[in-house]
């Protein structure tokens, strides 16, 4: 008796991703780790590795300018302002 084997299509999922390097557009292996396209991955694996990882990214924090006690001092009560041209 013969055994026939049932041909399996596969199929691959494949993801757009940018290079962090040139920021070409190229395809990926869906859930691939890779960051660089085929151009750039050499060029990239001769640059120095980091001496440690940089942490976590922060927004400096101060005081916030106090917008409602603006005022304008002006010689005259009323203070106008020319148009500068565009449309509103």
């Amino acid at each position: 008796m013969k055994r026939s084997h049932k041909n399996h299509n596969e199929t691959t999922r494949m993801e757009l991703k940018y290079c962090e390097h040139c920021g070409s557009l190229w395809l990926r292996e869906s859930g691939a780790e890779r960051v660089y396209c085929d151009q750039c991955l050499p060029e990239v694996k001769e640059l120095p590795v980091p001496k440690k990882r940089p942490g976590r990214v922060m927004l400096p924090v101060g005081s916030s300018p106090l917008v409602e006690d603006y005022r304008v001092e002006s010689d005259t009560e009323e203070v106008e302002f020319e148009a500068a041209g565009g449309v509103a």
